[in-house]
């Protein structure tokens, strides 16, 4: 694939999906902790989500973070925005902000950053076809 190629696939991923996680690994199989308490957020959160590994080629990170301005991994994506990475998505979580942008219910336990967890529902998995 040519990097446009690997853009436009990029592009057409934010578009096509209300929540999109850019993540290294996956949901399941998270390879670093960022990915990871990002993605346990969304989970706590019991909102449906694509999310997509951008590990398997060098030039995914390097569209993506072209194409958001963004130049750390994970992005998350809500309403075709970038709304940040884990730091920030975790903030948003702990004071409610995250909840409303995916307009849910903030969980009623009091809001912490959550662990690392196995999903209870599986999230939307996009075929990654860059490799």
């Amino acid at each position: 694939m040519t990097n446009q190629e690997i853009s436009d696939f990029l592009q057409n991923a934010i578009t096509e999906n209300r929540v999109m996680l850019f993540m290294k690994g996956t949901p399941d199989q998270p390879r670093c902790g960022f990915s990871m308490r990002t993605s346990a957020a969304l989970n706590a959160m019991g909102v449906q989500y694509a999310a997509m590994d951008i590990l398997p080629d060098q030039r995914i990170r390097e569209e993506l973070s072209a194409l958001s301005g963004w130049p750390t991994i994970p992005q998350l994506f809500i309403d075709k925005k970038l709304v940040g990475g884990c730091d920030i998505v975790l903030e948003m979580y702990e004071s409610g902000e995250l909840a409303e942008a995916l307009g849910v219910q903030q969980p009623a336990e009091e809001p912490q950053a959550p662990d690392a967890a196995a999903p209870e529902s599986a999230p939307l998995g996009l075929e990654n076809r860059l490799s």
